[in-house]
């Protein structure tokens, strides 16, 4: 603990500092730099900043709140819906749609203009507002960094100062708090007084273990540059144990934890549903654009027709746009968010990221909090040859009871509480022995002690020490080795020493644990009374492992998610705690050799490595974006300021309810608690909403693709156009009604099994293939009506043509969206699903609608009995053709190298899973 000396003169009564007046003039503007501040003396600080130990006035407080502000961490302002609205017409579908909204209503087609701005409408209002919804679920999420704080003010200059509880909102710099175990940390302070003060603040340099600190009345040039000051606590941290007295330096704004939203931009590139569904997006536009010109000049060369087969031309070019796309992923989407948010407590604030978490193979994490609990477990306890020695334990947990005893401690230790939990399962009860004094935990000396009177021996007084394995055999002169004891010699420390480095690097932490008798005293025991001491052995600790982290790991690992654990810790720890695990750690990296790497080569190394440690938050941010770069679609999963560039930097960004709110904030994902479970919960959630996108786009493109080839045809062959715009609305009303099923389909058996990415390639080659056969069944049906119209009399009118075919497509539409629904049959037997019930209604409207009184109104007319007879030969072949087909390319896909798979799965596999292609 260091002195401060105290300020004669009041601040701001008697003799003020030459630079008082610059330095009130610097807080007010908000100027004031606290890296340098907190480089002077501690008198210097109190000076410069016009305060002193006894705290601000009420007057000066109340000024500088006026002119500074409030201790408030500047947050970022919530999207309106009207914006979410309007951005939501940046996909580049819904962009397509609106122009050719546009175009219809240009050439007076007004029905296909209003249902696609129908379309348009629908599609944004269901994504801003699913959006909105995960917004205002994020508010109720808020929490304040810290509540109150307990400040030291005066009414007047003369005045004695008083303990004030006030909320941290109201802290202004030069205010000075206390500090004791358990308290948040409200604003970036300089130490004055410090005793046993430790604080955890994983979450913003991402250790795991209390770091020890200290109030350093330090000049220039000492260790006041050290990237993590002794002398600083900073906003965002939490007392462990200790108390200590500390003056503001920086407030608001000016904090370390706020420092990270002025960090790089917040949005980050291109994520894996943006690459996929715009790859597939602009394709089909190209061939959008292309397809109208080409209709328009056919039917001028061949047909003689001029700008009256415009209106025909577009309705081609909307008959190839799957239009529903915008509705049926945001659908998708939102349904499974809403499913998450209801059953595993999961935020998804952007609707895309569902599809990212479903197309995650590389997942990283800490160690802390996620594979652990961030609560040590006794391990075994040895003696000095390494034998099990319960005897060892027995004597920690009268160190530990002893100590939070008689130094009346608020909040035990971790470590304390692990050795009494281990002892009471053993037997141990402390209270045999009689508590005389204590010594608590020292962050300078590293070790614990307690004086005790055994039973039978009033004239000796024990005591039992317990710390930093280096810092109690500097204590100690003797070793107890079986029956007796012997003398410490160098070499036997030496081994000792060997001993706990190699323990530390096989993942444990030590206690050293040693014992002396003194005769009684009447005055105080102090540091230097430990001294000669016998050293008794070792306790070894581990991280308590997370109930849930083996099953979801292994879960993971099943759904071909490769799991990297980036953390700051020990090498030895991180690899064993994976071990613990069943996750093999294989050859444990730490971030220094990685240093220059960058780019294919980081991520080379890092993909051949299960552990990367010793990382800060630059680090993790690298090997993220490095990954990112080499095809992987990435998670982070982190909950402190530290981690905020890998969570901005990953495809996906995701933290825990508890995680610091500028972690929140960044994050794609919020999970109700750091649990692994529930991110597997969530990445299945999100192959399922693929893999009904990907369903969509397959049956869709491809009956799409062969409707446009024979609408092409068969409009330079007839006389007449194949179908009237009218027809062609009607009939993408119904194909859409229908498709929209797909939505809410039932997932696959192997949907879930492997990340779930739209390969644009994989599609083209898909479509092609399978709308070529869906327009030799067009191009059959127009052979059998043109026999029909030969055979039957009276039947050879545009009106029987165009009712006829209007049916086939209803009917092979229907039959599509059964046969490509891959591994369907598994996963639902017998149940009628949404799907059966809307390709039911297809075949309703396909059959009827030709034959009611609505025909004429669209220019059909009812076929004669002959082309029903003859549709179902051609629907039987078109049927086995598809199944055929699909079994072939499953098989062509499987021989790829596609591990894993039926030909089903195989497949699907080809359509929405794997790489990037």
């Amino acid at each position: 603990m260091s002195s401060v000396p105290e300020i004669t003169a009041a601040p701001g009564a008697g003799p003020v500092p030459p630079d008082a007046e610059a330095v009130r003039a610097d807080v007010g503007a908000g100027t004031v730099e606290p890296a340098a501040l907190t480089a002077l003396t501690s008198l210097q600080l109190l000076r410069r900043l016009d305060s002193g130990p006894r705290g601000l006035t009420e007057a000066q407080a109340e000024e500088r709140l006026a002119r500074c502000g409030e201790n408030t961490v500047p947050s970022w302002r919530p999207v309106s819906w009207p914006r979410r609205f309007l951005g939501a017409l940046r996909d580049p579908f819904t962009t397509v749609l609106l122009c050719l909204g546009l175009v219809s209503a240009a050439v007076a087609s007004w029905g296909t203009a209003c249902v696609i701005m129908t379309l348009v409408v629908v599609s944004c209002a269901l994504r801003s507002g699913g959006e909105h919804q995960a917004g205002r679920a994020m508010a109720a999420l808020q929490e304040l960094v810290a509540t109150t704080a307990t400040v030291q003010r005066r009414s007047a200059a003369d005045a004695p100062p008083q303990l004030r509880e006030l909320p941290v909102d109201q802290l202004v710099v030069g205010d000075v708090v206390r500090l004791g175990p358990g308290d948040l940390v409200p604003a970036d302070v300089r130490l004055l007084r410090a005793n046993g003060l430790t604080v955890h603040q994983a979450a913003l340099t991402g250790e795991s273990a209390p770091v020890p600190k200290r109030a350093v009345d330090a000049p220039p040039g000492t260790d006041q540059d050290a990237p993590e000051p002794p002398h600083m606590c900073f906003q965002g941290s939490s007392v462990a144990t200790g108390s200590g007295t500390g003056l503001v330096v920086a407030t608001g704004a000016d904090t370390r934890f706020a420092a990270a939203y002025r960090g790089p931009a917040r949005r980050r590139g291109e994520t894996a549903f943006d690459r996929s569904v715009h790859g597939i997006a602009w394709t089909l536009i190209r061939f959008m654009l292309l397809t109208p010109p080409l209709v328009l000049m056919a039917n001028a060369a061949l047909r003689g027709r001029g700008l009256e087969t415009l209106p025909f031309a577009v309705a081609v070019a909307v008959g190839l746009t799957p239009e529903m796309l915008p509705v049926i992923v945001t659908t998708a989407l939102a349904r499974g968010a809403s499913l998450l948010a209801r059953t595993s407590g999961v935020i998804v604030k952007r609707l895309p990221a569902l599809h990212d978490l479903g197309a995650i193979d590389v997942l990283c994490l800490d160690k802390t909090g996620t594979l652990t609990q961030d609560r040590p477990v006794v391990v075994r306890s040895a003696g000095p040859d390494g034998a099990p020695d319960p005897d060892v334990l027995h004597w920690a947990a009268v160190n530990s009871f002893w100590t939070i005893e008689l130094a009346e401690l608020p909040v035990p230790d971790a470590l304390d509480e692990a050795v009494l939990t281990a002892a009471d399962e053993r037997g141990t009860d402390p209270l045999e022995y009689e508590g005389i004094a204590a010594l608590p935990f020292d962050p300078m000396v590293r070790m614990s002690t307690a004086v005790i009177r055994r039973p039978g021996r009033h004239g000796t007084h024990t005591l039992v020490v317990k710390g930093a394995v280096e810092d109690v055999l500097e204590r100690c002169g003797r070793l107890r080795t079986g029956g007796g004891e012997t003398a410490l010699d160098e070499a036997a420390r030496e081994r000792l020493l060997r001993c706990a480095a190699e323990e530390a690097d096989g993942g444990f932490r030590l206690l050293a644990v040693a014992r002396g008798d003194r005769r009684p005293r009447l005055g105080g025991y102090t540091d230097g009374d430990v001294r000669g001491l016998t050293f008794l052995g070792f306790v070894a600790l581990s991280d308590e492992l997370a109930p849930s982290a083996a099953d979801a790991l292994r879960v993971l690992t099943e759904r071909q998610v490769a799991v990297k654990v980036l953390t700051g810790d020990h090498p030895g720890t991180a690899a064993r705690a994976c071990r613990d695990l069943g996750l093999p750690p294989g050859e444990v990296v730490t971030a220094g050799r990685l240093a220059g790497l960058e780019g294919p080569a980081l991520a080379e190394a890092v993909g051949a490595a299960t552990v990367v440690a010793r990382c800060t938050a630059q680090d993790k941010a690298r090997i993220v974006a490095a990954l990112r770069a080499d095809g992987h679609t990435t998670g982070f999963l982190g909950d402190g300021v530290n981690d905020l560039p890998a969570l901005q930097a990953a495809d996906v960004g995701i933290c825990p309810r508890g995680a610091v709110p500028v972690a929140r904030e960044g994050a794609d994902v919020v999970l109700a608690e750091k649990d692994l479970t529930a991110i597997e919960r969530a990445i299945t959630a999100g192959r399922h909403a693929s893999g009904n996108i990907a369903a969509y786009l397959r049956i869709t493109l491809s009956s799409n693709l062969g409707n446009v080839i024979a609408m092409l045809a068969a409009g330079l062959l007839l006389p007449f156009l194949p179908m009237l715009p009218a027809q062609v609305l009607v009939q993408n009303l119904c194909f859409d009604a229908a498709q929209l099923s797909l939505a809410f389909d039932r997932p696959t058996v192997g949907a879930a099994r492997r990340p779930a990415v739209l390969r644009p390639r994989v599609f083209l080659r898909f479509i092609t293939g399978f709308g070529l056969i869906n327009a030799m069944a067009d191009l059959a049906t127009f052979g059998v009506l043109a026999f029909v119209a030969h055979a039957t009399p009276g039947t050879d009118s545009p009106t029987m043509f165009h009712a006829g075919w209007f049916t086939e497509n209803l009917l092979t539409q229907g039959m599509v969206m059964l046969l490509l629904r891959t591994g369907r049959r598994a996963a639902e037997g017998r149940v009628v699903g949404p799907v059966h019930l809307a390709v039911t209604g297809l075949a309703v409207v396909g059959l009827l609608l030709p034959v009611s009184p609505v025909a004429p109104l669209l220019a059909m007319s009812a076929p004669p009995p002959l082309y029903y007879l003859l549709l179902s030969t051609v629907l039987t072949l078109y049927g086995a053709a598809l199944a055929f087909a699909r079994m072939r390319y499953a098989r062509r896909e499987s021989g790829e190298g596609v591990p894993d798979g039926s030909p089903e799965r195989s497949a699907e596999h080809a359509l929405v899973g794997g790489q990037n292609a």
